[in-house]
C-alpha cells in the first residue's frame, strides 16, 4: 500500500515573519571553508586545501530559538504548573516534553475548517459540535484534532500573530472529554490573538479570557501543536499525524516535523 506523506510545519528562518519580534529565531549559516578552525581541533595541521575539492572542512549552523519557534508541540507544562484538576487523583503536576507519552503523537488525524471565522473570533462547543456533523466524523480517544483557520495563509505576513481565530475554554474541553490528548493550530496559538483578547479583558475586566484555551489543561491535561501549515491540502479524516518532540529534558514545548499520512 503506498503513503503519501503532506508537510504540516513551517520553516525555521530568519527573514520569514512567524513570531513577534522578541521572540524571532536567529540562524548563523557556516559554509564550508568558515569551519576550518574546527577542523584544526581534530585534526590540527590539516588545510582546507588538503580536503576533497578543497571545500574546506563542514557546513554548519548557530541556531538561537526558544523551544516555541517553528511548528511546535506544547506540554502541559506550558501552560499550567498542575494538570487533570478534573480527575479523582486531583491535580497533579504537569508534565514536560519529554514526559509526553509518546502514543500519543502518532494517531488518526481529524480537520476542523474555521477558515471562515474572523480574526480574534473565540471557538465553542457548538462549533466543533456543528463542525464534526458537517464533515461526518465522531471523535475517537486519541484523534488528533487539527484546526485550521485563516492564520494558515498569512505565514510570513507582518499581522501574522494577530490572525486568525481561537479555541476557547468549552471548545477545548469538547475535545479534552471525548479523549483528546493532541489538538493544532495553523495559528501562532491554539486561543485567540492576544491583541483581540486584550480588548475584551480591558472592557470586562475578566481575566478568566486570558490563555482560556490553554488553561483547560489545568482540568485535562493535553497537548497542542502550534504554527502548522498546509491544513488546507488535508482531507477532514482519513489520514494519520505524526507529531514527536523533540526531547528537551524539563522543557515547556519541543520542536517537531509534523506529518500528515495518508494510505492511497
Amino acid at each position: 500500500m503506498a503513503r503519501h506523506f503532506i508537510d504540516l510545519s513551517i520553516y525555521l528562518e530568519n527573514d520569514v515573519i512567524t513570531d513577534p519580534p522578541f521572540m524571532r529565531p536567529k540562524i548563523t549559516y557556516q559554509q564550508h571553508a568558515d569551519t576550518v578552525t574546527e577542523l584544526g581541533h581534530f585534526f590540527p595541521g590539516v588545510t582546507a586545501e588538503q580536503l576533497p575539492d578543497g571545500a574546506g572542512f563542514a557546513a554548519a549552523e548557530w541556531v538561537t530559538l526558544t523551544t516555541h519557534n517553528g511548528t511546535h508541540l506544547d506540554a502541559p507544562w506550558h501552560f499550567h504548573p498542575t494538570m487533570d484538576g478534573n480527575s479523582e487523583e486531583g491535580a497533579q503536576r504537569a508534565i514536560t516534553i519529554d514526559e509526553v507519552p509518546l502514543e500519543w503523537c502518532f494517531n488518526p488525524g481529524v480537520k476542523l475548517d474555521f477558515r471562515h471565522f474572523a480574526n480574534g473570533y473565540v471557538v465553542t462547543a457548538a462549533d466543533v459540535e456543528a463542525e464534526l456533523a458537517r464533515i461526518g466524523h465522531e471523535l475517537q480517544p486519541f484523534d488528533i484534532v487539527l484546526v485550521n483557520t485563516a492564520a494558515g495563509g498569512a505565514v510570513g505576513k507582518p499581522d501574522f500573530v494577530d490572525t486568525g481565530c481561537g479555541m476557547g475554554y468549552e471548545a477545548t474541553m469538547y475535545l479534552l472529554e471525548r479523549g483528546i490528548r493532541v489538538t493544532g493550530t495553523d495559528a501562532w496559538s491554539w486561543d485567540a490573538p492576544f491583541s483581540y483578547t486584550a480588548k475584551k479583558v480591558a472592557e470586562s475586566g475578566d481575566t478568566s479570557l486570558i490563555w482560556e484555551g490553554h488553561k483547560a489543561g489545568r482540568d485535562i491535561g493535553y497537548c497542542h501543536l502550534e504554527k502548522l501549515h498546509n491544513l488546507e491540502s488535508l482531507p477532514a479524516h482519513g489520514f494519520t499525524v505524526s507529531c514527536f518532540p523533540h526531547k528537551i529534558r524539563g522543557a515547556s514545548a519541543g520542536w517537531t516535523r509534523a506529518v500528515a499520512i495518508i494510505e492511497d
